[in-house]
């Protein structure tokens, strides 16, 4: 695992098209298990260095209800985004993760994570990709039956402060996914 892990951090494979020049930003162990595959990093995280480091983690971390310390036990999680650099600002947001990272690095690192029981799947571009054909006509549909894609995988919406229309238009959300989401977690995450 850290072999690759090392291999990833060295990656530039789409170096010419990042505004800030490749920082790779994964974590993983061989024993992690649960995957969280969200889109990539923002200029914050770019920043730091560490994944889930701004108010979209901080909110995550709300969500599963857990401390920075599980949160970043990769022994528990393994944070793997579809894109693992900052792609660059657009008009309404950032740039959608580069497409060349997720079918280059994230099967070679779960082939090496046996114990995966839980791969949460954070916003559209991660939902598309696993959940491929299975995948409903919008995010909130395929959050909304989450129950679908159980036990091994988990849809949910991106938790940027931006999203809080979302969340305030889809109450369900908070009374229905949070509540299994954390039960799964904590069933996860103590056993």
């Amino acid at each position: 695992m850290e072999d690759l892990l090392h291999d990833i951090r060295q990656c530039k494979i789409c170096e010419k098209h990042l505004p800030l020049g490749p920082r790779p930003i994964a974590t993983a162990h061989q024993e992690s298990k649960i995957v969280i595959i969200g889109q990539a990093p923002g200029t914050k995280v770019h920043a730091s260095g560490i994944p889930w480091d701004d108010a979209s983690g901080n909110q995550l971390r709300k969500w599963l209800n857990i401390s920075p310390e599980d949160f970043y036990d990769t022994k528990k999680f393994a944070i793997i985004p579809m894109g693992f650099c900052y792609p660059g600002k657009g008009k309404t947001g950032d740039l959608p993760p580069r497409p060349e990272c997720a079918p280059q690095w994230h099967q070679p690192l779960l082939n090496l994570m046996p114990n995966v029981e839980l791969i949460l799947l954070i916003g559209m571009y991660a939902q598309k990709y696993y959940l491929k054909g299975q995948v409903k006509n919008t995010l909130t549909e395929t959050v909304a039956n989450f129950k679908d894609y159980l036990p091994q995988y988990l849809p949910l919406p991106h938790p940027s402060p931006r999203n809080r229309f979302w969340l305030s238009k889809n109450p369900w959300f908070e009374k229905e996914v949070i509540p299994e989401l954390q039960k799964k977690v904590l069933k996860l995450i103590i056993d």
